[in-house]
C-alpha cells in the first residue's frame, strides 16, 4: 500500500483529506457513480498511486475518465511497474470511442500517444504518427485542447529534418496565447534572434522578460546574454547569480511546467556569463577562482551550451 505518511504535521490538510474521504466513501454507498473516480483521484492527488490504481481499476470499464489515468499510471509506472504498452492501449480506446463521455479526453490522450511514438515507448518509433496525433491534439491552436501538444509541435518543427522554423513559430505563438509559459520563453528567442520570423528586439524583449518574471529559467539566461552583449555589465551579473542558484532542475521544471532539459540550458547560460564577468571583472569584483568554479558548472548543466559559449568567447564574439 502507499505510505500515508507526510501529513501529520499539517492538522488543517489531514482533516479535511479525511473528511473529503469520508464523503466520499457516503456517496459510494449512496450509488454516486462519479464518487469512484473522485476518491481514486484523491488518493492520486496525495500521491498514494497505489490505492489510485486500485480504484480506477474497479471502474475502468465504465469511466472514461479513469481508464485515462491508468493509461498514465501504467506509461509512467506509478502505484505499478511500468507497462508503456498498456499506457498505449488504453489511450488509442479513448482516442478511438463514440462515447460523448470520452471526448474531452482525447485530445490529452492525442498528445500523450504522439508523446509515445515519439519516445519510441510502449510503441514503435514514428515522428510521423507522432506528429499526426499532435495536430489533431492540438486542434488548429483551440484554447481547450491540448496546449502541451501546441507547444510540443513547436519545439518539434525546430529540430525536424528539414527543420520548418515558420511552423515552429506558429505553434509557439498559438500555445503562447493560451498560456504556454515555455513557448513564451522561445518565442522571446525566436523575435530576438529572427527564427521563423522577422527579427524583433521589442516583442523578444516583452517574450522573454514576461516569461522570465512567471519563472522561465530558459528565458531569464537569454535576458542575460541580452545584457551582456549590451554591456549592461552589472545588471547581468546581478541576474546571472540569481539564476546560477538554482541547482534542482527537477524541481523547477514541476513548479514551472517547463522541460528539464530547457531549464538547464538556461542555468547553464548564466552561469557561463557570470564566469565571465567573475573571470573579466566586469560588472562585478572580479575572482579568478569562482570563475573556474562557474565555468565548470555551466559545462555539467549542459556541454553543449557551454562549448557555443566557449568558442564565441575565444572569437571575441562575447
Amino acid at each position: 500500500m502507499g505510505s500515508r505518511g507526510g501529513h501529520t504535521g499539517n492538522y488543517s490538510h489531514t482533516a479535511l483529506f479525511a473528511r473529503a474521504e469520508e464523503l466520499l466513501a457516503k456517496r459510494i454507498i449512496d450509488g454516486d457513480p462519479l464518487a469512484y473516480f473522485l476518491q481514486g483521484q484523491l488518493y492520486f492527488e496525495e500521491g498514494w498511486y497505489d490505492e489510485a490504481l486500485a480504484q480506477f481499476e474497479k471502474i475502468k470499464e465504465m469511466d472514461f475518465q479513469a481508464l485515462y489515468q491508468l493509461g498514465v499510471m501504467y506509461y509512467d509506472g506509478l502505484g505499478t511497474k511500468e507497462d508503456p504498452e498498456k499506457g498505449v492501449e488504453y489511450m488509442k480506446i479513448i482516442i478511438n470511442s463514440n462515447s460523448p463521455k470520452a471526448r474531452h479526453l482525447k485530445y490529452a490522450a492525442a498528445y500523450n500517444l504522439g508523446r509515445s511514438y515519439f519516445e519510441g515507448c510502449g510503441v514503435k518509433h514514428s515522428d510521423k504518427e507522432a506528429e499526426r496525433l499532435w495536430i489533431i491534439a492540438a486542434d488548429h491552436g483551440n484554447p481547450k485542447a491540448s496546449v502541451k501538444a501546441q507547444s510540443t509541435l513547436g519545439m518539434f518543427y525546430s529540430t525536424s529534418n528539414p527543420k520548418d522554423l515558420k511552423k515552429a513559430f506558429f505553434w509557439h505563438s498559438e500555445a503562447c496565447g493560451n498560456g504556454s509559459l515555455e513557448s513564451q520563453g522561445i518565442l522571446g528567442v525566436m523575435y530576438l534572434y529572427g527564427q521563423g520570423i522577422r527579427q524583433n528586439t521589442k516583442a523578444a524583449l516583452e517574450c522573454l522578460k514576461e516569461a522570465a518574471e512567471r519563472g522561465n529559467i530558459y528565458a531569464q539566461g537569454h535576458l542575460v546574454e541580452y545584457y551582456y552583449k549590451r554591456k549592461f555589465y552589472t545588471k547581468a551579473a546581478a541576474f546571472a547569480r540569481r539564476i546560477a542558484e538554482n541547482d534542482n532542475i527537477d524541481m523547477l521544471a514541476k513548479i514551472t511546467d517547463c522541460l528539464p532539459v530547457y531549464i538547464a540550458k538556461g542555468v547553464a547560460m548564466a552561469t557561463f556569463y557570470l564566469a565571465r564577468c567573475l573571470q573579466l571583472g566586469v560588472g562585478i569584483q572580479q575572482d579568478q577562482a569562482a570563475a573556474k568554479n562557474y565555468y565548470s558548472r555551466a559545462c555539467l548543466l549542459d556541454p553543449d551550451v557551454a562549448s557555443d559559449l566557449e568558442l564565441a568567447a575565444n572569437h571575441g564574439r562575447i
